[in-house]
């Protein structure tokens, strides 16, 4: 929490809010001293000029110290509001550095839940920090000292109040602080089966699970439910109890005071004097209580938000003077020596030995059975993971010395899951290529085989909703494939984004891709399941189990290959893959 705070809070602002704070307590404590003085003074000794003046002094301090309040209220609401603003920023920020398996450390849901709900905890306890946390203490001590001042005598009610309100106060935080800290995870559990359900809401139907995914969901939402309302009564329990206490403390000061005035040893001035400040002490004490209270929850939330902003992306760019660059006139080339890779914390290597070089104009296709490691390959080349060992070359520059920024202006990619953004198709499109004109828009639609039904749609304009769910699965593919050739890359990797299209507009899709002028300067990687799809590629690697058990052209394979040949005939009729 003192990290976070020491990072986003401005200096000159908390300051003033501060400030604007000491201003209302001075004010809040010197009213009782008005008050008596206009008791003893005006009203007892019917001086009614003396109670004209100290109304007049009473109204004005109660001004002042309404405008400190509103003071520290605006800088107070406004940096705690900013602190969510800068962490909601820097969450994303660091968020979109990470690698799929820095992702899958935290999970989606989790991500999520620490962008917004810990966020919102940390914000308003900086608003309760910069608000009671400040006020309580200034004032418990100060108003206890005043009283004491005041009336000694009278300040033995609190040995006795004090005592008995703290051990409230410790003991309802030692039982609902731990309940406080499980709600953070209990919402997490509740966002994950949310966040399944939406997008898993098709397969549910499907298979005729709404009963059990609405069981499940109701079992974590009752979970959560059930921990938030043993948490919040037990909270809520504070107030009627210190307000109990508050009244008995008022009452035992009275009935000493009554005494005293009574004896004629105390003024009923003080009397006035000693219960307001009896109330702002309990009312400090209570603030107090409360804080502590939901410091705890606000601090568990601000250590997962700290978990995520100092985690260090296991994919990191080397310091800039170790950093090396591609050359501006290098020709496009890809090149893998001796490459192996494996997952975090898994025994097996995913990918063996890989070794292969393609270069400018040529066509580098994947296949292979499911699991083979086809889409872990075309993920090595943007470096989305790191590789165990061996060097991967895109442009003759080793990968792991470019700057991750630089890598990417280079390479282009489809992935397996065409994904589209909310907005229109133009917006989409500008995720390849923010500068694309008009033309080179329809161009790249029109080389994708997505023109014909974006200009029934509406044209560039049309609306795209979230996930591109008014589009078909073979249309998504197309507009994610457009956005990969609009951007000028020396790599263009399309990762199984022909599994959609009929076998028709596969065919003419990849004759116009080979047409294309700026592809034929190009490296193409195409990942697919189809033999028809690679069978014209320059180079065709064949996977098994993450290795590598052939290599060549179509014709190549055939003659020597069994697992390519085993392929080729499980798709077509054998005597028609010459026709592939």
């Amino acid at each position: 929490m003192i990290k976070i705070a020491r990072k986003n809070l401005v200096g000159w602002a908390t300051t003033l809010a501060v400030f604007f704070l000491l201003i209302q307590v001075a004010c809040d404590l010197y009213l009782p001293t008005i008050t008596s003085d206009l008791v003893d003074r005006g009203i007892m000794q019917q001086n009614l000029s003396y109670v004209w003046h100290q109304g007049g002094m009473m109204l004005l301090v109660a001004a002042l110290g309404l405008l400190a309040a509103a003071g520290n209220v605006y800088f107070a609401a406004t940096q705690s509001m900013q602190v969510g603003e800068k962490l909601r920023k820097q969450i994303f920020h660091h968020v979109l550095l990470f690698s799929s398996r820095d992702m899958s450390e935290f999970g989606d849901s989790s991500l999520i839940t620490r962008s917004t709900n810990d966020v919102v905890q940390v914000q308003n306890v900086m608003m309760q920090v910069l608000r009671m946390m400040l006020q309580s203490p200034i004032m418990l001590v100060a108003a206890c000292v005043l009283a004491y001042y005041r009336e000694p005598r009278l300040t033995v009610v609190f040995l006795i109040s004090l005592p008995i309100l703290a051990i409230v106060v410790i003991i309802v935080m030692a039982l609902a602080v731990p309940l406080f800290k499980s709600i953070q995870a209990k919402t997490d559990r509740i966002n994950l089966i949310f966040r399944e359900g939406l997008t898993g809401v098709r397969v549910i139907r499907a298979f005729r699970q709404d009963q059990r995914e609405q069981d499940r969901f109701q079992k974590a939402n009752n979970d959560y439910t059930t921990t938030g309302i043993k948490a919040f009564t037990l909270v809520s329990f504070l107030f009627p109890v210190m307000t109990l206490i508050l009244s008995l403390t008022n009452v035992g000061i009275i009935m000493m005071g009554s005494h005293l005035i009574a004896n004629m040893t105390m003024q009923v001035g003080n009397l006035i004097a000693f219960l307001t400040y009896a109330t702002q002490i309990m009312i400090s004490f209570m603030m107090l209580g409360m804080i502590f209270v939901f410091i705890p929850r606000a601090s568990a939330s601000a250590a997962r938000i700290n978990k995520v902003l100092d985690h260090k992306p296991s994919v990191a760019d080397l310091p800039v003077d170790q950093q090396t660059h591609i050359a501006k006139d290098a020709p496009a080339s890809l090149d893998f020596t001796n490459v192996n890779f494996r997952y975090a914390g898994a025994e097996k290597l995913a990918l063996q030995n890989l070794n292969f070089h393609v270069g400018a104009g040529q066509t580098l296709a994947i296949i292979g059975g499911t699991g083979s490691g086809k889409s872990t390959l075309v993920n090595l080349i943007p470096r989305l993971f790191n590789i165990e060992s061996g060097e991967i070359k895109v442009d003759g520059a080793p990968i792991d010395r470019l700057n991750q920024h630089e890598l990417h202006s280079h390479i282009s990619i489809t992935q397996q899951k065409a994904v589209l953004f909310s907005g229109t198709i133009r917006s989409n499109l500008e995720f390849g290529n923010p500068d694309a004109t008009d033309k080179e828009m329809w161009h790249a639609l029109e080389v994708a085989k997505a023109a014909d039904f974006v200009k029934e749609a509406g044209g560039l304009d049309a609306e795209v909703e979230q996930n591109g769910d008014n589009f078909s699965g073979g249309q998504r593919q197309r507009l994610a494939i457009a956005r990969t050739i609009i951007r000028h890359a020396s790599i263009y990797i399309f990762d199984d984004s022909f599994s959609a299209l009929d076998f028709k507009t596969d065919a003419e899709l990849r004759q116009a891709l080979h047409k294309d002028s700026m592809i034929k300067q190009a490296v193409s990687v195409i990942v697919a399941q189809r033999v028809s799809t690679v069978a014209d590629a320059d180079l065709i690697i064949v996977l098994d189990d993450g290795k590598v058990v052939g290599q060549g052209s179509h014709q190549e394979l055939m003659a020597n290959n069994e697992t390519y040949r085993q392929i080729v005939y499980s798709q077509i009729q054998k005597g028609d893959d010459e026709n592939a």
